[in-house]
């Protein structure tokens, strides 16, 4: 699969899980709550996007997205 082939608001809605999950495993987060709701509206976003339907192995096209982002952010730290 060609990385490519993810739509914008898809790896998007990952940084936004990828980084709400960060501040809720950090020490001592604030605001636990609206934490574990957010990343809960973002689960559910992202298990139920449309994009999914399409692809015969979604399994390993999530794992792909996730590791994209995950790429991604730790290019732009460095």
């Amino acid at each position: 699969m060609d990385v490519t082939d993810f739509p914008d608001d898809l790896v998007r809605t990952q940084a936004a899980w990828n980084a709400t999950y960060q501040a809720l495993a950090a020490p001592r987060p604030r605001d636990t709550t609206a934490l574990r709701r957010r990343l809960l509206l973002l689960s559910v976003r992202l298990w139920w996007h449309p994009y999914w339907e399409a692809l015969p192995s979604a399994p390993a096209a999530r794992t792909e997205l996730r590791q994209l982002v995950r790429a991604r952010g730790a290019a732009r730290a460095a």
